[in-house]
C-alpha cells in the first residue's frame, strides 16, 4: 500500500472519530451539570484556539494545553 493511500485511508479515520465524539459529547451534553459545562466549554475553547494558530505545531499545542489546563482536568475527574 503506497504512502498516499495510507494517509487518505488515516484521514478517512480520524474525521469518522471526529464525528463519534462529536455525537458522543452530544449525548452527554443534556447531563452535564451548569459547572461542568462551563469548565469543559473553557478547556475547549483554549484548545480550538491554539489549534487554529497554523504554524503552531500540534506538539506545542499539546503541551500547552496539558500545562494550562491540568487543574481543571483533576477538577473535573474528581467532581
Amino acid at each position: 500500500m503506497s504512502q498516499r493511500s495510507t494517509l487518505s485511508e488515516l484521514d478517512r479515520q480520524v474525521l469518522a472519530l471526529h464525528k463519534r465524539f462529536v455525537k458522543a459529547m452530544d449525548g452527554r451534553l443534556a447531563a452535564m451539570t451548569p459547572e461542568l459545562k462551563e469548565s469543559y466549554f473553557a478547556l475547549l475553547a483554549k484548545l480550538v484556539t491554539k489549534l487554529e494558530v497554523g504554524d503552531k505545531a500540534l506538539r506545542e499545542v499539546a503541551q500547552e494545553m496539558i500545562a494550562e489546563s491540568m487543574t481543571e482536568v483533576l477538577q473535573m475527574v474528581q467532581g
